[in-house]
């Protein structure tokens, strides 16, 4: 489908005719042409439609070489309007045969949202700059937390959420949150003694977010998963982290836990973690940013058992729910350490609404002053499809993942490695018994090859020292016949791999 080829030279006329007045290339120089942006968006919208319906035809996995584009564009600016006939070759995140990391999805209503937003483009950091995009959030985020079931704590009536970009930037202000309370408690000199506690499974974001709040590196505590409990945190190894380190003269104030870790989607044991936390007065965070979203089906809701005892609780709708990327859910319990960790208040931003303190500023729950409209694709989701739909959505891909986990059972050259969770199985080509690197090699190059065919893309880690193959479903477009293809294609390049051996 040659034209969904041609990214943005489509909107540029190449023939010199257009709407404008024929100096520019056709291109107005009014920066708003109501009559420009009329046929432009109509052939923007069928370009990403015939590129939706073609997408299955692309490779997966781009197959560009770092620097390509270099060679294809000029090195600087056009002086005058220009177009561009290069092709623009990505990794396709919305294929169905995309089974790496974990989804992020777009949809139909999402895609709508995102074309209001850019069309009001509002810079929503206070409620006066626009009372709809803080007042519509306080709602969707209400909608969301009673799908969730979450306690009346996190309910706006109480104090409610905030839509952040990414759980990075979540667990980011959450704990600079629970820095300064606890600096209020102990000192401000006490930095140094404060110290975090996670699962050796927990996201990269959490030690990031530590760099970026101050906190020692010596005193990021990875607390080692068990390996038998499905790569759960065991409380007891937590507890006994905190004892040590309480017996050292530091300060815990710090744990956060994971509901679909990011190697194998463990859950790890919210009550007993929140309880440790309640007993040493610490922030207790927990991140579901992937599998948050199956929890709005009642079967998986049990996963979120002891969310009551969080001071904070994230999920992404932009993973697994529908929602174009950037949209992460955060709710907190008591919004005034996030607001004194982050509030400023100069001159140039007063008004009487936020001075009678009779709205919510969202510029007070985040690190940047602006934001962008982020809940109106959220609700475009919530009313377009409704609950029940969304629910059937999750439940076809944790099917479809059960469906993949039994044929690499079926297969005695594979085995699963652990506990699938959710919509994740985590597998591996057994090594010959003469493999020296515990089959590393040879599932580096089932998926090397794999990938490289354009076929599919998958991804891996590490558990327990195996190198083991990730396999996500969770694209929207994925259906049973992606999944049988992609089998298959495991199975005859392992067949010629360890035929090579």
């Amino acid at each position: 489908m040659p034209r969904a080829k041609r990214f943005l030279g489509l909107l540029l006329p190449r023939d010199g005719s257009g709407t404008g007045n024929g100096d520019d290339g056709g291109w107005s120089m009014r920066p708003m042409d109501a009559e420009q942006l009329r046929e432009c968006g109509h052939r923007m919208v069928d370009f990403i439609a015939d590129y939706y319906k073609s997408i299955e035809t692309f490779s997966v996995l781009s197959q560009v070489q770092p620097g390509y584009l270099n060679e294809l564009l000029p090195d600087s600016a056009p002086n005058r309007p220009d177009t561009l006939d290069a092709l623009f070759d990505v990794t396709h995140w919305q294929s169905p045969n995309y089974f790496a990391y974990y989804p992020s999805d777009s949809s139909t209503a999402g895609f709508l949202g995102e074309m209001l937003s850019a069309a009001f483009n509002i810079v929503g950091f206070s409620w006066i700059t626009s009372p709809a995009a803080t007042e519509l959030e306080v709602i969707v985020l209400d909608w969301f937390a009673k799908m969730l079931k979450l306690p009346s704590q996190f309910l706006s009536s109480a104090v409610g959420g905030v839509i952040q970009g990414s759980a990075s930037e979540a667990v980011l202000v959450v704990l600079l949150a629970a820095r300064d309370r606890t600096l209020e408690m102990h000192g401000k000199k006490s930095l140094e003694k404060l110290v975090v506690y996670a699962s050796d499974q927990t996201h990269s974001a959490l030690q990031k977010a530590c760099q970026i709040a101050g906190i020692f590196p010596e005193n990021f505590r990875l607390v080692k998963a068990d390996y038998s409990n499905s790569y759960a945190v065991a409380p007891e190894a937590v507890s006994e982290a905190i004892s040590v380190d309480l017996s050292s003269g530091l300060i815990p104030f710090f744990i956060c836990a994971t509901v679909g870790t990011t190697s194998s989607s463990a859950v790890d044991p919210l009550h007993k973690l929140g309880k440790i936390a309640q007993a040493h007065d610490m922030w207790f965070h927990i991140d579901a940013a992937y599998a948050g979203s199956a929890c709005v089906c009642a079967e998986y809701r049990h996963h979120l058992d002891g969310v009551e005892e969080a001071d904070s609780f994230n999920m992404n709708a932009h993973k697994w729910f529908l929602t174009n990327f950037d949209c992460s859910l955060l709710w907190v319990k008591d919004k005034s350490y996030l607001i004194e960790a982050l509030s400023t208040n100069p001159e140039y931003l007063k008004n009487k609404a936020s001075q009678e303190n009779s709205v919510v500023d969202f510029k007070d729950w985040q690190i940047p002053l602006g934001r962008r409209f982020r809940s109106l694709k959220l609700w475009m989701v919530l009313r377009l499809y409704g609950v029940e739909n969304l629910q059937s959505y999750i439940r076809k891909h944790i099917q479809l993942a059960k469906q993949f986990e039994q044929l690499v059972l079926s297969d005695s050259r594979f085995e699963v490695v652990t506990q699938r969770n959710f919509s994740l199985v985590c597998f591996r080509l057994l090594p010959p018994t003469s493999e020296d690197d515990n089959g590393r090699n040879l599932n580096y190059s089932l998926m090397d090859t794999c990938n490289s065919s354009g076929k599919i893309f998958i991804s891996h880690t590490v558990l327990s020292g195996k190198f083991v193959l990730r396999f996500a479903v969770g694209a929207p477009l994925t259906e049973e016949k992606h999944v049988d293809a992609a089998w298959k294609l495991l199975q005859d390049e392992a067949s010629k791999i360890l035929g090579s051996l």
